[in-house]
């Protein structure tokens, strides 16, 4: 450790578009907060993130690693201890390190995603964690405990009975579950525990720096932001009982939002969707705004290294998809970042060089100073050559630019989709890994061994007309790349595939979330 360390925060909006804030474009302006945060920070303009979902995206950003080499491609599996994760690394070095999680997919499951966190706190699920728990006196802590013992068992009846499962499906119970047990979490509550766990790390006068993770799920489905917010992205909503009446059917129908194809989703559903999304944003952004407004207000910000980035985005029905499961296209994988650092990443510069957010890895060691422990000939182990201020310094990194998306399709989603639509699973190939390549301006995505698709994603940005049949000499050279980075990768694993064990309450929970059958 040194003594000019930086503090880190690393927020992660979880399902959040690109292309749905104005600072990369959106007509509205859906996150002014966050713009006014963005003008203090480095825009990366073509951030690709590695896996189209929250695992594998996550345990991406923990690790430095693609997918295909982390190999946590799956719900059930554990992330090896080959691979350290960011926070183990800080640790080992000194930082102190909190998590404030609203996804269950990175906080409730044993996958190894948590490694290395001193505090980690779970806002989504029946039994929420938060620091306040340790104040509460006995007896409210006994309540408090009583309360989570009878949850884990009427959840465990669920996860058990099929019969139960498919009840709570059912249109007049999915409002009850997903009000009343926590399905998102808690961004108000989430931002003001990070915010005061940072505050008094400051004030109690802490030697060691602090490392800090964010997750926030505002902005994933069901849509139910306030009121007042659709009003504000969306006036001529105001008063069309249609449209609500529509968002209402659709969030109680967990099966279909749940399932990422639906090819009966017409153009004013897509229109009312994407106007919830939108007010999901705004409502989101005003609580972040607050949160930025109160660290920097006292303080906290000053040699902070901080890094807002998506895990991944949403489709609305783009391509013919709903939600974010099996492909690789724009709305999925090109995401929004920033990083305020003013040490090392100027005020309001916009990168247009290619970068993957695996690099965020990269870039937090980079700033802090640390070596990981890791053998010289490992990819990883030179984070000042992989780090994001390589770009931001005009330079490629180690792999010239090159950037890589990959798709496994995750068994939890095909099991949802056995149950509703089983013959769409082999008509679009779902069963297929699905891959991209970033090459310069150009974008090559296949399905399994075949071409998708050849798309000028700067002129294209909606991959509507695909160019290899008349460029088919740029096509062959990315998918012989492609190719080579899929082979690379799974050379690379240093493990086989491990399974995690999921306790009965975490099962429960993501059957009622639909991700898992």
């Amino acid at each position: 450790m040194t003594d000019n360390q930086p503090n880190i925060l690393l927020v992660v909006l979880d399902t959040q578009r690109r292309d749905r804030l104005s600072i990369y474009g959106h007509e509205r302006e859906t996150a002014p907060r966050l713009s006014a945060f963005a003008q203090q920070a480095t825009i990366f303009e073509r951030a690709i993130s590695p896996a189209q979902w929250t695992i594998p995206a996550h345990a991406s950003m923990f690790t430095g690693h693609y997918a295909g080499a982390h190999g946590v491609t799956e719900a059930s599996q554990v992330l090896s201890g080959a691979y350290p994760t960011l926070a183990e690394i800080l640790q080992v070095d000194g930082y102190q390190t909190a998590g404030f999680c609203n996804n269950p997919l990175v906080g409730l499951l044993d996958n190894g995603l948590t490694r290395g966190f001193d505090h980690f706190y779970n806002y989504a699920g029946a039994s929420p964690n938060r620091p306040i728990d340790v104040q509460r006196g006995p007896v409210r802590r006994a309540l408090s405990q009583g309360f989570r013992r009878f949850a884990h068992q009427v959840q465990n009846q669920f996860a058990q009975s099929d019969w139960l499962f498919r009840m709570s499906l059912h249109p007049l119970l999915v409002p009850l579950w997903t009000r009343y047990v926590n399905y998102k979490g808690n961004t108000e509550k989430s931002l003001t525990d990070a915010a005061d766990v940072i505050k008094s790390h400051q004030a109690g006068g802490a030697t060691t720096p602090l490392f800090t993770f964010v997750n926030l799920m505002g902005t994933h489905l069901p849509y139910r932001p306030p009121q007042d917010y659709v009003a504000r992205v969306a006036p001529y909503r105001t008063g069309d009982n249609s449209a609500y009446q529509f968002i209402r059917r659709f969030n109680a129908d967990a099966a279909r939002w749940a399932s990422p194809v639906d090819a009966t989703l017409s153009d004013d559903e897509r229109a009312v969707l994407l106007d919830f999304y939108d007010a999901e944003i705004a409502y989101q952004d005003d609580l972040l705004g607050t949160f930025f407004a109160e660290l920097e207000r006292s303080g906290n910000l000053d040699n902070t290294l901080v890094i807002v980035a998506a895990d991944h985005g949403e489709a609305h029905g783009d391509h013919g998809y709903i939600g974010h499961s099996f492909v690789v296209y724009q709305e999925l994988v090109h995401v929004p970042l920033m990083v305020r650092y003013p040490a090392a990443f100027p005020a309001g510069k916009r990168v247009q060089t290619n970068v993957s957010t695996r690099r965020i890895f990269h870039t937090v060691l980079d700033a802090a100073g640390i070596t990981p422990p890791l053998d010289e000939t490992d990819p990883n182990a030179n984070v000042s050559e992989l780090s994001l201020r390589t770009a931001v310094n005009g330079r490629p990194d180690a792999e010239g630019g090159t950037v890589f998306a990959e798709a496994f399709p995750p068994q939890t989603f095909l099991n949802v989709l056995k149950h509703r639509q089983p013959d769409l699973i082999d008509s679009l190939s779902l069963k297929q890994v699905r891959r991209g390549i970033y090459d310069g301006d150009h974008k090559l995505t296949m399905v399994g061994t075949h071409i998708d698709g050849l798309f000028d994603v700067s002129q294209d940005p909606q991959e509507t007309a695909s160019l290899a049949a008349q460029q088919p000499q740029r096509a062959a050279q990315m998918e012989a790349q492609l190719h080579r980075f899929a082979q690379e990768a799974a050379a690379s694993r240093l493990d086989g595939d491990t399974f995690a064990e999921v306790d009965d309450e975490v099962l429960a929970h993501l059957r009622a979330l639909g991700y898992v059958d």
